[in-house]
């Protein structure tokens, strides 16, 4: 056997096709999950079972699809849907003293987790997309109905699925202390990759749009890693012409797009 054919994993056979690019179908008509589950490879899932593994498979997708508002910038292997909620995940921890004894914080770490749930099937839709907010919420919660109800409903008596659902109802509602938390660390770990990316794009790679959700952090405490972030990042640009997405239109982002961030994130 060559070289080259272990190295592929081929035994000398045919090429192994790419199996880690997975992407999700696009569906004619009304959006619905099954239409989803029925345009993907391999066999549906099974619901209503004793068992978890069919949402052991379904959470494969958050790590298997993108976070979408980076594609547009030519950053095609960007981080994944479960990458960015891992690092939320951790980041929530380190609540400053004065806010964690005010938090509940385990469910802090879960509402990181399961934010996004929702994603493995309806996929990262994000304030450009022309999908109307309300659209989006349907589509969500459809999903995690199914996620929750329809494959987890009958494992250990549907206990851990309601939970699951609850906390992310509560995410959606937005009008809890912990719930505050985890959308503004939300912004904040897009704003870390916004200027991680940034910097290795040697001033080339202008993601200063993204900007824009410094404006809606609401807990000062999130505010001041916010503030220290940009200082960080201020001090990359110096010398050099960029987008600055949290002073709108006055600085590279049009109205038009200015309009559709608002519309977006208002509802939160």
């Amino acid at each position: 056997m060559s070289p080259s054919a272990k190295q592929n994993g081929t035994n000398g056979h045919d090429a192994v096709p790419d199996v880690a690019k997975v992407q999700l179908p696009q569906v004619q008509g009304e959006w619905s999950v099954d239409k989803v589950l029925d345009a993907l490879p391999g066999d549906k899932p099974v619901e209503g079972t004793t068992s978890p593994l069919a949402y052991f498979h379904i959470l494969e997708k958050l790590k298997t699809n993108k976070r979408e508002g980076w594609r547009r910038f030519g950053i095609n292997r960007g981080e994944s849907i479960s990458d960015h909620m891992y690092r939320m995940s951790m980041i929530s921890m380190l609540a400053p003293p004065a806010l964690a004894s005010r938090l509940d914080m385990a469910k802090c770490m879960k509402m990181c987790l399961i934010h996004d749930m929702a994603e493995s099937i309806v996929g990262d839709i994000t304030p450009v997309d022309g999908v109307p907010k309300p659209e989006k919420s349907r589509r969500e919660a459809s999903t995690m109905d199914y996620i929750t109800k329809g494959l987890l409903g009958n494992v250990d008596g549907g206990k851990v699925g309601e939970e699951i659902r609850a906390i992310w109802q509560e995410y959606e509602d937005s009008k809890t202390l912990e719930s505050h938390y985890v959308h503004d660390i939300d912004k904040m770990e897009l704003l870390l990759q916004m200027v991680e990316y940034e910097k290795r794009g040697d001033h080339k790679l202008d993601l200063g749009e993204f900007a824009y959700v410094k404006t809606r952090i609401v807990l000062p405490e999130i505010q001041a890693w916010a503030e220290d972030l940009f200082k960080e990042w201020n001090a990359y640009w110096v010398g050099h012409e960029h987008v600055r997405g949290d002073r709108g239109e006055e600085s590279g982002v049009s109205v038009q797009k200015k309009a559709m961030q608002d519309e977006y994130y208002n509802k939160e």
